[in-house]
């Protein structure tokens, strides 16, 4: 991936920071984005670009905000000439019953989840055209294969991730641009913390309890899905012996859709 430019939304922890690790690794260079501490983001960059030789910006695009996004993408072909891999990761949650889920988080799941990766692959597809060559991985989810209650909007959201990834495979089929997505299972990232920290006070039971009979119920594994591990399939997806692999969904999810 030397000389390759790689935008990873949501990448100051969790998967997103996974993967822009392993495209570092693999000589590319990296735009961060995503939400932190400023300095720690920015000893992060200088640690990622100094370990393994490549370029590493910060961009601090709000992904609800097309405007942000069409600059974050601007920006990164003006720094390096071009976006060659995209990587659509950003996302928020809310657990609520649908007659009781907030309008506010509704739109803001459904535009930080879903329509940002519309307007960065809108704004990022003639850069990667020009350049005769592109990768685009949508990290979908179990949820955008199947559902659960009370997460309308993040199952809305990523089963609309999942017809994007379709759309825009077709859209370019006849070119050296593949558009796939990974949907993952539990992985254990902040988000995914949070939840568990949330449903023990709810349910009233021990953080171990909730891993196994409430997060893990579904994954027949009972085990979370490591980060390294989607990362890997990642850059798998971008590299070319999987040319040929575009418009598909790729669960790494403990058997959890198989069921």
């Amino acid at each position: 991936m030397n000389g390759k430019c790689a935008i990873v939304t949501g990448s100051t922890s969790g998967i997103g920071l996974g993967i822009a690790r392993a495209f570092a690794r693999q000589g590319a260079d990296v735009v961060l984005n995503g939400f932190g501490d400023p300095t720690e983001i920015h000893a992060l960059c200088n640690a990622l670009a100094a370990e393994h030789g490549v370029r590493v910006v910060y961009s601090a695009a709000n992904m609800a905000n097309p405007d942000e996004i069409e600059a974050m993408v601007d920006e990164a072909i003006a720094r390096f000439g071009g976006v060659d891999i995209l990587v659509n990761n950003a996302g928020i949650q809310h657990v609520a019953p649908v007659d009781e889920f907030p309008v506010d988080k509704w739109d803001s799941i459904l535009a930080i989840n879903l329509s940002s990766a519309f307007h960065t692959t809108r704004i990022a597809l003639p850069s990667m055209k020009a350049r005769g060559w592109g990768r685009i991985v949508n990290i979908a989810s179990a949820h955008g294969l199947v559902a659960s209650p009370y997460k309308s909007a993040y199952v809305a959201a990523k089963h609309g991730i999942v017809g994007l990834t379709k759309s825009v495979a077709l859209e370019t089929a006849r070119l050296p641009i593949t558009c796939n997505a990974i949907c993952p299972g539990y992985v254990l990232t902040p988000l995914v913390e949070r939840q568990i920290d949330d449903q023990a006070k709810v349910h009233g039971i021990a953080r171990e309890a909730v891993i196994e009979k409430v997060i893990l119920e579904r994954q027949p594994s009972k085990t979370f899905v490591k980060v390294d591990d989607v990362a890997e399939l990642a850059v798998f997806l971008c590299g070319n012996a999987a040319a040929g692999i575009t418009g598909t969904t790729l669960s790494i999810d403990g058997g959890w859709v198989a069921q």
